[in-house]
C-alpha cells in the first residue's frame, strides 16, 4: 500500500490561486469560503487563518492580485505608458472572473505600490503630472477589458443556477479586439502628449 502523501500546506498564495480557478470558471458569485475549503480541502474556517478578515480580505487580496502590474521602464513615457496598459489589460483578461472587483476596489498594498512606480517612471521620463496620466490610463484599460468580456459573452450564464459559468478563452483575444485596444491607447497617448 503507498504512503500517503502529506497535505499540502495551506497558504496565502493557494488560497488566492483557488479562489482566482472558481471565479473565473464559475463567476464570482460563486465563490464562497464554503467552496474554497472544498476546493483546498480544508474546513473554511482554515482560511481565516491566513485571512483574518474572511471574505472582505479574500476579495480585496483577489483585486490587488489582478491590479499589481509591472513594467519596466521604456525610452520614452510613452513606451513605458504602452507597456504598463499592455500588462495590465493582460492580466486582467487573464481574470475576467475578478474584473467587478478590479473595477470597484481602489489600489491597496502592493497594487498601489505598483501605481506610485508607475506614476514616478512616467515622471522621471517627463511626463507632465504623471499621476493623471495614470488615473487615465487605469481608467482606459479597465474599461476596455470590461467591454472585451462583455462582447466575448463570458458572464452570461451558461444555462439555469446549477450550471457552471462559461470560462473565457485563454491566450489572446480576437485579432479586432486587439487592434481596437491599441486605436484606443494610440489616441490617449497622442491626448496625453498634448495635455
Amino acid at each position: 500500500m503507498p504512503a500517503k502523501r502529506p497535505p499540502i500546506p495551506l497558504s496565502r498564495e493557494r488560497i488566492i490561486e483557488a479562489a482566482l480557478h472558481i471565479a473565473d470558471s464559475q463567476g464570482l458569485r460563486r465563490l464562497t469560503m464554503r467552496r474554497l475549503g472544498d476546493a483546498l480541502q480544508v474546513e473554511a474556517m482554515a482560511i481565516y487563518h491566513h485571512l483574518p478578515r474572511g471574505k472582505d480580505a479574500l476579495m480585496d487580496a483577489l483585486a490587488e492580485h489582478v491590479t499589481t502590474v509591472h513594467a519596466e521602464p521604456g525610452e520614452s513615457w510613452q513606451d513605458s505608458a504602452r507597456a504598463w496598459c499592455r500588462a495590465s489589460r493582460a492580466a486582467l483578461r487573464e481574470h475576467p472572473g475578478v474584473l467587478a472587483l478590479a473595477l470597484t476596489k481602489p489600489p491597496k498594498g502592493r497594487a498601489a505600490i505598483a501605481v506610485r512606480e508607475q506614476t514616478d517612471q512616467l515622471a522621471d521620463a517627463g511626463l507632465a503630472d504623471a499621476a493623471r496620466a495614470v488615473r487615465a490610463m487605469r481608467a482606459y484599460v479597465f474599461g476596455a477589458v470590461a467591454v472585451e468580456v462583455q462582447q466575448s459573452g463570458w458572464a452570461e450564464p451558461a444555462g439555469d443556477d446549477d450550471e457552471p459559468w462559461r470560462p473565457p478563452s485563454r491566450g489572446g483575444g480576437s485579432a479586432a479586439a486587439d487592434d481596437d485596444f491599441e486605436l484606443g491607447l494610440s489616441a490617449l497617448l497622442a491626448g496625453l502628449d498634448g495635455a
